[in-house]
């Protein structure tokens, strides 16, 4: 018994026509009778009766379909998953990362996925959140880091939580502190100077929106950078930046934290509900779930 005798006479026992058949099948129709005679023969009963074109399951046909579709089932499943270990040799992810991630976390988790799987190309799309969840909606990314909560009417995504991450304050360390205390109030930034990143970026809405809610507008002295610029900004004594903790760390300023009711970023992996991330991209997420630690499942 052959494969391909088994996915004949599924396809027979499916159109119940010989010639509808062959042409499902891209199959001369003699070779199709003759498979299914050869199958017939092999196990000892005829599978279908034929009747003035009319073609019907014998008892011993219908006997035979469940099984027969279950092994071209198990058969595909096989096929895909072989074919998805071979594409881990080769490939490419497209991953989307706002730039302070892309500053701090995303490059440690590439090296280990490079490591990992050498033979998969790695691309990146350094962007804000909401044009980050653009991108992932219309299929230009597998995956994207992305700063939650969604803005209302955002495309349906699949979530997982990764981090909270503290935001803090930081300063050139030649300039005055913004404050004689270890650490500051959203309420101690009014008045002061200011670098401020462009129009888009969820720091700066993150920044702005706590200002205001602590009742005063933030005063800019340059405003419109991404992560390298305003860090070089401060660096150079025009101002001081709300950064990610992350980002402070490796950032050589002098940084400041908040005090009392501090100001946090939920960070969180996303990818399309409709469309599963190919092999490739799902193995990148367990590689940065790992080197989080966070446990599968965990925050969806």
């Amino acid at each position: 018994m052959q494969l391909q005798q088994l996915r004949y006479f599924a396809t027979l026992a499916e159109v119940r026509h010989f010639t509808r058949a062959a042409e499902a099948l891209h199959v001369a129709q003699p070779s199709l009778s003759q498979q299914i005679r050869a199958l017939e023969r092999e196990l000892g009963a005829e599978l279908f009766q034929r009747a003035r074109g009319n073609i019907t399951l014998t008892d011993a046909g219908e006997a035979l379909l469940p099984s027969a579709r279950q092994i071209l089932a198990d058969t595909e499943t096989a096929r895909r998953e072989v074919q998805e270990v071979a594409q881990l040799r080769r490939g490419r992810v497209r991953l989307g990362a706002p730039p302070s991630l892309c500053a701090s976390l995303v490059p440690d988790v590439l090296r280990a996925y490079h490591a990992r799987y050498p033979g998969i190309e790695l691309v990146v799309d350094e962007g804000g959140s909401q044009d980050l969840v653009r991108t992932l909606a219309g299929g230009g990314l597998d995956l994207a880091l992305i700063i939650t909560p969604l803005a209302v009417g955002a495309p349906a995504l699949a979530t997982t939580e990764l981090l909270r991450e503290d935001l803090v304050v930081v300063t050139a360390p030649g300039e005055p502190p913004p404050t004689r205390r270890r650490a500051l109030r959203v309420a101690d930034l009014e008045g002061l100077p200011m670098v401020m990143f462009r129009r888009g970026y969820d720091l700066r809405e993150i920044t702005t929106t706590a200002c205001r809610a602590a009742g005063f507008e933030p005063s800019f002295t340059v405003e419109g950078g991404e992560m390298d610029a305003v860090l070089g900004f401060v660096r150079a004594g025009l101002g001081l930046a709300v950064v990610p903790g992350m980002v402070a760390a490796r950032s050589g300023l002098r940084v400041t934290p908040f005090e009392g009711t501090r100001m946090r970023r939920t960070v969180a992996l996303a990818h399309r509900k409709d469309v599963a991330p190919p092999r490739a991209a799902r193995e990148l997420r367990a590689v940065l779930l790992e080197h989080l630690g966070v446990e599968e499942g965990e925050g969806e």
